[in-house]
């Protein structure tokens, strides 16, 4: 590999954490979504939101970093609700080179190939950001959920967390702002589909993070994006994610363990390599 998957899982950290706000709009008392009461959108959406306990699948990964170049990567993603996110790349002959996991707890980003890893807790990340970025934020960003900061499940008595407001066919809906982050989720009007999530850090003009997600098709029955497109408005940078061979399986292990002979590097060494590059 020409490039070293730390650098890779260095990118697409910069694309998942780089967030900035976004304008704000007031929201009328009692707006009518179609033929429903905003409230009562709110609940339809809850109420049919997919229940996945697991999604798996084969995910091809295009990198935009404006002008400091483009990349891309083949990768495998699982998903396990509430527990783990992973992603990894196997390319010879199906032997695993480089691994990320995301918990409840934790990053860990794994390179096989040099026997070295970067561990971080979403406690440090959080300091280190200032903001309450955690796992349900981006377990709902892979997943295509609405969310509420710090709630691992949607309820129907959330609905009053959630204001709504129309903007042509499309419905936004604003969940309570969390510390130093503000969001956007945007529905299309008649579909109930949630077509972006708008991540916002205040006190940054100019920037955000979105997630757009479009080919919808069934998985188990009910419609998942097999495209997903995330960027940092203003800065140029882009993830571009193409998924294929869905499944909602979730026969597998969960956890990575790590023998001895890995090296741990700190994050301040991984931040060092990424500037050299």
């Amino acid at each position: 590999m020409k490039t070293s998957f730390l650098r890779y899982i260095g990118i697409m950290a910069v694309v998942l954490l780089a967030a900035a706000c976004s304008s704000s709009r007031h929201a009328g008392k009692s707006p009518m979504i179609g033929n429903l009461k905003g409230e009562e959108y709110i609940e339809k959406i809850i109420e049919y939101a997919p229940r996945w306990q697991a999604v798996t699948g084969k995910v091809a990964f295009g990198l935009n970093m404006g002008s400091k170049g483009s990349a891309s990567l083949n990768a495998t993603l699982r998903m396990k609700k509430g527990e783990v996110i992973q992603l990894s790349v196997a390319p010879l002959l199906g032997i695993e080179v480089a691994r990320m996991e995301i918990t409840p707890d934790r990053i860990l980003a794994v390179d096989r190939l040099h026997k070295r890893y970067v561990e971080v807790s979403f406690e440090e990340l959080g300091g280190m950001l200032q903001t309450d970025i955690d796992f349900n934020v981006l377990q709902s960003l892979f997943m295509n959920e609405i969310f509420l900061p710090g709630k691992p499940q949607l309820e129907a008595g959330d609905v009053r967390r959630f204001s709504v407001f129309s903007e042509g066919n499309q419905a936004v809906i604003i969940p309570k702002s969390s510390r130093n982050l503000s969001y956007r989720f945007f529905t299309g009007a008649e579909s109930g589909l949630l077509e972006k999530t708008r991540v916002g850090l205040m006190g940054m003009d100019g920037y955000a993070l979105e997630w757009e997600y479009g080919d919808f098709s069934k998985l188990d029955g009910k419609p998942f994006p097999r495209h997903i497109a995330a960027r940092v408005t203003g800065k140029g940078y882009s993830l571009d994610m193409r998924l294929s061979r869905l499944s909602t399986n979730g026969d597998w292990e969960s956890t990575s363990g790590l023998s001895s002979k890995y090296r741990k590097m700190e994050l301040h060494e991984l931040m060092e390599l990424l500037i050299k590059k």
